[in-house]
C-alpha cells in the first residue's frame, strides 16, 4: 500500500486517454496553464495597485443656498407667522 508504481501511472493514463481522447487533454491543459497565467497577472496587478498611493481627493465647492419653491413656502410662511 505504499506509492503507486509506474504501472499505476501507465494505468491511470491510458484510461484518461479513452475517457477523454488524445485532443481533449492537451486542450484541458492549455486552458489551466491559461488560467495559472491569468491568475498571476492578476496578483501582480493587485499588488501594483497596493504600491500606489490613492489619487487625492477632489475637493467639491461648498454648496450654496439657491431659492427653490420649497424655500419660497417656508419663507411665505415664515412671513405670515412674523405679521
Amino acid at each position: 500500500m505504499g506509492s503507486l508504481s509506474i504501472w499505476h501511472w501507465l494505468i491511470v493514463l491510458v484510461i484518461a486517454l479513452l475517457l477523454f481522447g488524445r485532443g481533449k487533454i492537451p486542450e484541458l491543459m492549455g486552458d489551466f496553464a491559461k488560467g495559472i497565467k491569468n491568475f498571476k497577472k492578476g496578483m501582480q496587478d493587485d499588488e501594483a495597485k497596493a504600491d500606489t498611493p490613492p489619487p487625492p481627493a477632489a475637493t467639491v465647492p461648498p454648496k450654496t443656498i439657491e431659492n427653490h419653491p420649497a424655500d419660497s413656502r417656508a419663507t411665505s410662511e415664515d412671513k405670515s407667522k412674523a405679521v
